[in-house]
């Protein structure tokens, strides 16, 4: 028989943001600027690749896509965070948190699957070049694009089920500066069948992480040597360029990634928990159009050509009035 008040909690309170409100400005501020700079920078780059016809490769369409999933996989928890600073009670609904969960986790599995094969094209691409446009078609890159959000969107619905299933009773203060399934799921009733699942949980994270890094690691043990047999230092070069920012975002999000989920029993400390949650959910993405624009000749070449026509046509518009 259930206790009275173990459907009482249909709202959390995040207890990781700053109460005072100098505190809360000071990372409001940078915070808003960081959400406004991934927002944009990602819209750029998408732009950019579906005007010029030149950059209609595999390699900028997977890019184009996985800027897409970047605004929504921030946009389910940055806005709400931005929200939380500034609100006193710094509240979600019970709903709205399974909502940002689900949001979260299936846009963060769709990038993984994405940056895996994104992976497979450049081993494709440098591994057998004459093959690679008979392969790698536009058919292709749109299932495998299609495949990897698919994925992504199916993964995660049986954990936030089985969440919405249980009682919370107690203490309602989430230990997190967003909805995440561990934080959510230390605050249901204790139980040994939610004891077990926090492990399924954890299990299911770290054979999803370590599958994806291992795929991505056998394709760049087939690419280096390859690699490195070309004759020119200028072909070398240009080989390496093409897998250097897709090897740096991979670093900069498995690598949070994998401290997150990959520590099973271990615990950190609030603070620790927060850092690495930034970590991977707002500084990684902040990065990718970085990395991805300022690091890409092909791109900053498309983006200035943009830029000065954007200008001549203001420059016109002013005269005209």
């Amino acid at each position: 028989m259930e206790s009275p008040n173990q459907s009482i909690n249909q709202e959390f309170i995040f207890s990781a943001f700053p109460y005072s409100w100098e505190g809360s400005v000071i990372c409001f501020v940078p915070l808003l600027f960081i959400y406004t700079f991934i927002v944009f920078g990602n819209l750029v780059i998408i732009t950019v690749v579906q005007l010029n016809a030149h950059l209609h490769t595999p390699m900028y369409f997977f890019i184009s896509a996985l800027s897409f999933l970047e605004i929504w996989y921030t946009t389910s928890t940055i806005p709400k965070m931005l929200t939380s600073l500034l609100s006193e009670k710094k509240s979600i609904s019970l709903n709205g948190c399974l909502l940002q969960m689900y949001f979260f986790h299936s846009t963060g599995i769709s990038e993984v699957c994405l940056l895996t094969a994104m992976a497979f094209d450049r081993y494709l691409a440098i591994c057998s070049p004459l093959h690679y446009p008979t392969i790698m078609t536009p058919r292709l890159c749109v299932q495998l694009t299609l495949s990897c959000c698919v994925c992504g969107f199916i993964t995660p619905l049986p954990e936030i089920a089985w969440i919405s299933t249980l009682p919370f009773c107690g203490s309602n203060h989430l230990q997190h500066i967003f909805c995440d399934f561990l934080p959510v799921l230390r605050l249901a009733c204790t139980d040994p069948q939610a004891i077990v699942m926090i492990q399924v949980v954890d299990i299911v994270h770290a054979v999803e992480i370590i599958i994806a890094v291992m795929l991505i690691f056998l394709s760049y043990v087939g690419i280096v040597p390859v690699i490195l047999r070309i004759q020119s230092a200028d072909g070398r070069r240009k080989a390496f360029s093409t897998c250097v920012s897709h090897l740096t975002v991979f670093l900069l999000f498995f690598g949070s990634v994998a401290l997150m989920y990959l520590r099973f029993s271990a615990t950190y400390s609030l603070f620790w928990d927060t850092v690495i949650a930034l970590a991977f959910a707002v500084l990684s993405p902040f990065f990718n159009p970085i990395i991805y624009s300022l690091r890409n000749k092909e791109i900053k070449e498309a983006i200035k050509k943009h830029w000065g026509q954007a200008k001549i046509f203001f420059h016109k518009t002013k005269d005209l009035k």
